[in-house]
């Protein structure tokens, strides 16, 4: 069959377009995973129009963190700080374990505070920028929390947050051999790292490990993990409460981020909330599975949205649009 010049011009144009469309759609939404290789247990802050996002190295953990800087989360450039390591951050009652699960903040002294998981206990570092130098906070560079200070508690997972009143909180805690998870937590002084009271056992519902706060319309939302995070029972709920302490009373939508029906979503979890252009956004790892002894984990966005009723809605997950000032 003879094409003609008309039809041919015809065809290539509507090509042409299609491409040309399609590739707008793929330069205006953010798909997942946000951040080629396998990271986990990110946190994220945006200082003068950049992002910054700091995660686990997997396999479980490395010798320092995972550092990218972003001007439009979508082109992301791997840095690397001085602290926290392996090597600084290693006392009398640390264990094995790496460096895991940072909590980054801006303080309201200016000041950008870390609390990061190594060796089993929370260290705690500052900085005067997102990219450092950074050092431990405490001037005898001990940590923060030492792995023996709760006994039947894992010292991991820490979230800083800051209330509106600009006073400060520390969550953390996880279980051993995937049981019994526990979540405490401290008031801070404003110097960061002195606490302002006891620590106090508040673990919420269905809680194993990695807390993270959000407050909203004067209601606490502590939202944390729940399962193993070895496997496709990894999941993401919330509980609410009128105080950054309890009691708390699980969403009626929890779990909110599950394995999804076809396994494209396995395990996510490990979570931090941001928001941007009045829209909240949930930062998570989901697992890339392996037939090892060790498992690969990814980096997500979605969105999180309420109903009318301040209850968290279940995240389908599917990426997001973009959000990023374009240039």
């Amino acid at each position: 069959m003879i094409v003609s010049r008309t039809v041919f011009r015809v065809l290539f144009a509507f090509v042409f377009l299609t491409g040309t469309a399609w590739s707008q759609v793929k330069k205006d939404f953010i798909s997942n995973p946000v951040i080629k290789g396998y990271f986990a247990d990110p946190s994220i802050i945006k200082h003068q129009g950049k992002y910054y996002i700091y995660a686990t190295i997997d396999p479980w953990g490395g010798d320092e963190l995972a550092v990218w800087e972003s001007a439009d989360f979508v082109n992301w450039t791997q840095k690397h700080i001085n602290w926290p390591t392996k090597q600084a951050c290693t006392s009398p009652t640390s264990n094995g374990s790496k460096v895991w699960a940072p909590s980054v903040v801006k303080a309201p002294n200016g000041k950008f505070y870390m609390y990061v998981s190594v060796g089993s206990e929370i260290w705690a570092g500052v900085s005067n920028s997102p990219l450092g130098p950074w050092k431990n906070a405490k001037a005898d560079n001990s940590p923060l929390l030492a792995g023996n200070s709760t006994p039947g508690v894992h010292i991991i997972d820490s979230d800083c947050f800051i209330d509106e009143d600009g006073k400060a909180y520390l969550y953390w805690g996880s279980g051993l051999n995937w049981v019994n998870g526990h979540c405490l937590a401290v008031k801070l002084k404003p110097d960061m790292i002195s606490f302002d009271g006891t620590p106090k056992d508040i673990t919420p519902p269905h809680y194993f490990e990695g807390p993270h706060m959000i407050k909203r319309k004067g209601l606490y939302y502590l939202m944390y993990s729940d399962g193993k995070a070895i496997d496709a029972t990894y999941k993401v709920r919330y509980s609410t409460s009128k105080t950054p302490f309890g009691p708390w009373t699980e969403g009626p939508k929890s779990p909110i981020l599950a394995t999804s029906a076809d396994s494209t979503t396995y395990g996510p979890g490990h979570h931090t909330v941001f928001r941007e252009k009045g829209q909240d956004y949930i930062l998570y790892h989901r697992i890339f599975p392996q037939k090892k002894e060790y498992v690969l984990r990814e980096l997500c966005i979605d969105s999180l949205n309420f109903d009318a009723k301040g209850n968290i809605r279940k995240i389908t997950p599917t990426g997001v649009k973009s959000f990023a000032k374009k240039k």
